[in-house]
């Protein structure tokens, strides 16, 4: 049996003299392994980097087998992040959820076709690619059965002045109904109801603490595993980025 496919390499593990245990995701038939002959080589080594879109083809004798790989570059995506820390912390980030996350040889097209689109954007700078990197999140968590319903006040019912998120039911909530509640509750970045602040760090940073809270607790904690080491990276190096609030004036 075989298939051939345009594939974003998620995760590269060694095995044996040379070889490597590829996962990639495709459209057609979702996350996917394979053993690459000489995967691990030096000049095999720049082809399989998690994040690069590649054209492979898969062969094995039974459908159920690990079956091999081998693979042409189409876009070096892992080479553009190289120069920009924040990029490469996204790109490491999203191959991590996506080869931990989803289930093997299930077919995603819409987390397929969303990472490809963040792939082919690199260049462009992860500020201009991280409110689409947090709805790609989001995408993911309805992808695994955990998505957040962003639609109408759990409370009220109303579509308007939606600002915080149930952490339990991952249901909006409006600013009236959220006030009693507002320490328990998850804030919601703008930018995933469609409107501004899509290049503000601290939105951003709302949108990291959303997410991360339903993959946690849902996609990773359900299954007793914790989140990729390269997503906690990844909001950590975003909270670096972000002033803290200011302290209180003491009272005169």
């Amino acid at each position: 049996m075989e298939w051939q496919a345009p594939a974003i390499v998620l995760e590269a593990r060694p095995h044996g003299e040379g070889g490597a245990v590829i996962a990639v995701l495709t459209e057609d038939h979702g996350r996917h392994l394979g053993l690459a002959k000489g995967g691990a080589s030096r000049s095999q080594a720049g082809l399989w980097q998690p994040g690069n879109l590649v054209e492979v083809r898969w062969i094995g004798r039974l459908a159920e087998q690990l079956g091999h790989f081998t693979g042409e570059m189409v876009h070096p995506s892992a080479a553009l992040a190289m120069d920009d820390p924040l990029s490469l912390a996204l790109l490491q980030s999203a191959c991590a959820l996506a080869a931990d996350a989803l289930p093997e040889r299930e077919a995603q097209p819409r987390v397929f076709s969303g990472l490809l689109t963040l792939m082919a954007n690199l260049g462009r700078g992860a500020g201009a690619m991280l409110a689409d990197y947090i709805r790609w999140e989001a995408l993911l968590l309805e992808a695994l059965g955990y998505g957040l319903d962003l639609s109408s006040c759990a409370v009220t019912g109303m579509a308007g002045h939606l600002t915080h998120v149930s952490p339990r039911t991952g249901r909006a909530v409006s600013a009236e109904a959220a006030e009693p509640f507002r320490d328990r509750l998850l804030p919601l970045p703008l930018f995933l109801l469609g409107g501004q602040d899509e290049r503000d760090p601290a939105e951003w940073l709302k949108g990291l603490r959303l997410t991360g809270h339903f993959l946690a607790r849902d996609a990773f904690g359900a299954r007793h595993r914790p989140m990729p080491p390269a997503r906690e990276r990844l909001q950590e190096r975003l909270a670096a980025l972000v002033p803290p609030p200011p302290s209180p004036t003491p009272a005169a």
